[in-house]
């Protein structure tokens, strides 16, 4: 027996140190995490402050980000750290993907110099948290068509408007809101307990259990003139950060299909059918090659676009493809995963079912499966049929 991505050889494409980051991080998952996920799960619920400050002393928070304590690792490696935490929960991903990818590179990026030492060095660390408040109740595929308004009173900005499904709101310390302004779509930094701003949890998800989930609701909050992001102007802003999410979000996904994987290979040597083990089955052993194919195709999509990004030629279509890709196959390994599992794959004894549920999820946020489809319909036509 063999490692599905033995069969690829892809350890040959990862350097040392990237391998001993994909190593420490799932050593973290393996202690801190898997143990508790499926009852976290279960419960709904995330100590996502003492997660924070346990994956932020290993480095993980804005880890691809340079500077302001930050690691300023390379995008492989950012993305095995991704694949690990994925494959413990998608939760656990989204919450370190909106931290360092919204959140803190919308700071790096966009901010001030004021505003990236105030905030990032503590981010980095775990000891803030950070949420991205872009989507909205009506506006989610469409961003362009948000209500939430920033209009200027003196020196000073007044926002108001609703955003919602934003990962790690109720528990973060600043969130960065997007609002319309007379001068077009501008960021603002509001700290968790200016007036008039309050985030409250999302109740009876099915999916993303072991993640906060939340609505911000911006009523005549009042800002002062430096929470602007100053280098952030119009939807490239925001944009250029989803990017920067779902470059992670290729990993990920794989970390969640090999997780099945896996799962499913050692349940099918263990369970006996007609007195065989289930793994000695003809059809067992097509569904798990045809798995381990997609898989390594996705993995090696992955590694490629993360040299792509290392080399700075990397395009937003390319990520497109490949979080089109990954999640879509990732989904469809849960999936298979669960058939072979049977009654087992609907309890959380297993992690298959979490995964698959999850899953569900990530094919939506960060740019559906059909606005991804559209972005590489556009690439290869040359015409926009989202418009």
């Amino acid at each position: 027996m063999i490692e599905p991505t033995a069969l690829f050889a892809l350890d040959t494409l990862l350097t040392e140190e990237e391998r001993e980051i994909r190593t420490t991080v799932r050593r973290v998952c393996d202690r801190e995490i898997r143990p508790h996920v499926a009852d976290w799960f279960e419960a709904g619920e995330l100590p996502a402050r003492e997660l924070a400050r346990t994956l932020g002393s290993v480095g993980v928070l804005g880890m691809h980000l340079e500077g302001y304590g930050c690691a300023g690792m390379g995008a492989v490696s950012y993305g095995l750290a991704c694949l690990e935490l994925e494959g413990a929960d998608s939760g656990l991903r989204s919450l370190v993907s909106v931290q360092g990818s919204l959140a803190m590179y919308a700071i790096w990026k966009y901010g001030s110099e004021e505003q990236k030492q105030e905030w990032l060095p503590a981010m980095a660390a775990g000891e803030r948290i950070g949420c991205f408040g872009l989507t909205e109740p009506d506006f989610g595929s469409d961003p362009a068509g948000m209500r939430t308004t920033a209009k200027r009173e003196g020196t000073d900005w007044v926002l108001n408007g609703t955003k919602m499904w934003i990962t790690n709101g109720s528990v973060s310390d600043v969130a960065v809101v997007w609002a319309r302004t007379d001068d077009g779509i501008r960021g603002f930094l509001v700290p968790a307990g200016t007036p008039g701003f309050t985030a409250s949890d999302i109740k009876h998800k099915i999916s993303l259990r072991a993640s906060v989930t939340s609505e911000l609701v911006l009523d005549g909050v009042r800002l002062p003139a430096e929470a602007m992001l100053p280098e952030a102007r119009g939807l490239r802003g925001p944009l250029g950060c989803l990017n920067e999410a779902r470059f992670g979000i290729v990993f990920g996904a794989m970390g969640a299909a090999l997780d099945c994987l896996q799962t499913a290979i050692a349940y099918a040597g263990e369970r006996e059918v007609f007195a065989k083990p289930l793994s000695s089955f003809q059809l067992t052993q097509e569904k798990l090659a045809d798995m381990a194919l997609e898989l390594g195709k996705g993995l090696l999509l992955a590694v490629h676009l993360g040299r792509l990004k290392e080399a700075g030629t990397l395009t937003p279509e390319q990520v497109s493809v490949g979080k089109l890709n990954n999640v879509r196959e990732a989904l469809e390994i849960a999936r298979k995963c669960r058939t072979l599992l049977g009654a087992s794959g609907i309890t959380l004894e297993y992690p298959v079912i979490r995964h698959s549920v999850n899953l569900e999820s990530v094919l939506t946020y960060e740019g559906t499966s059909e606005i991804h489809s559209l972005v590489v319909g556009k690439a290869l036509t040359g015409v926009a049929a989202f418009k």
